[in-house]
């Protein structure tokens, strides 16, 4: 496993993180199953949020960190503040944000989180009342560092000048989505894909990214092909002829290291020039397995520009 740290925790945390939108009360063992693997291949960072699986994925999460006793080993990565069914905008105000961590650390068991960020963005709520707001939780340790997830950059840079301005904590994630994959479209309303510009402002800053469908929703798993038309979700997102030439130059790549093109795939992302920390989510030990055979495989800075297209050969 890679190791890196975030803004000003001392922690070292995995560089991938672990996804927990499929964890289920339905199916606990299959959850302790994936966090144990995870933690034995040296991972330590889970992400998880409010919403996912109706509150399961922190209710497991925070059940297993019990009965294992490591809570102090793990590093948590929670998000808060997304629509629901009562309030269909983002619930960014500091009154929602509150209500979101008082459930969050009751399902999960915890007094503290160690990165919390917004789920979505309101662009009504003021970067002043946002940063005021999460520098209070940093006080009362409920937070130990704070970012955003599907955010524009401007209005990132906004926040960390205002926190700048007032020797506040500023962020110091974002989450939004990158892949080898480029997403011709948002995969849902009010989410945000890495675009040239914020990749040029990641490298410069060396802000760290938390990108989420880092492996493109399966786009390179070997189940999807430019006649395969059946999942219309995929084919609105990432069906041109640009990212099947990027599946295609994985597929070779991969057949030359001897692993697979979607392995190849999340090694592009693991090796961005900024800080980085993709999050995967496997449904099974399989997949899990998979996505932990990524972390050996490195790629040289022009095998990265041509799986990227940016040279003809290699």
């Amino acid at each position: 496993m890679r190791y890196g740290k975030i803004g000003i925790l001392d922690q070292e945390i995995s560089q991938l993180v672990l996804g927990s939108m499929v964890f289920s009360l339905n199916d606990v063992f299959a959850g302790y199953a994936l966090l144990d693997r995870f933690f034995e291949a040296g991972g330590n960072a889970v992400d998880t949020a409010y919403i996912y699986s109706g509150g399961d994925g922190e209710r497991l999460l925070g059940m297993w960190m019990k009965q294992r006793g490591n809570r102090a080993d793990v590093f948590v990565a929670g998000k808060g503040g997304h629509p629901n069914g009562r309030v269909p905008r983002p619930r960014i105000a500091p009154e929602e944000v509150k209500a979101d961590i008082d459930t969050t650390l009751i399902r999960m068991q915890t007094d503290y989180i160690d990165l919390y960020m917004l789920h979505r963005d309101d662009e009504q709520i003021p970067v002043s009342t946002v940063i005021d707001y999460f520098n209070e939780e940093i006080g009362r340790g409920r937070v130990r560092s704070v970012g955003v997830s599907n955010w524009q950059r401007q209005r990132i840079i906004d926040a960390n000048e205002y926190a700048d301005s007032r020797g506040l904590t500023g962020l110091v994630v974002s989450s939004n989505n990158l892949s080898l994959a480029v997403a011709m479209h948002p995969h849902w309303h009010g989410v945000l894909c890495v675009d040239q510009t914020t990749w040029d402002w990641h490298r410069e800053t060396q802000l760290a990214l938390m990108p989420w469908s880092s492996q493109a929703r399966g786009f390179f798993s070997g189940k999807f092909s430019s006649d395969k038309r059946d999942d219309q979700h995929m084919v609105e997102i990432y069906y041109n002829d640009d990212n099947f030439e990027r599946l295609g130059r994985a597929q070779l790549l991969g057949v030359e290291r001897g692993v697979s093109a979607i392995q190849i795939s999340l090694a592009y992302v693991m090796q961005q020039p900024f800080p980085i920390f993709p999050i995967i989510g496997p449904r099974n030990l399989e997949e899990l397995d998979s996505s932990l055979g990524a972390v050996d495989v490195q790629l040289s800075e022009e095998e990265i520009r041509w799986l990227n297209l940016e040279i003809e050969r290699l």
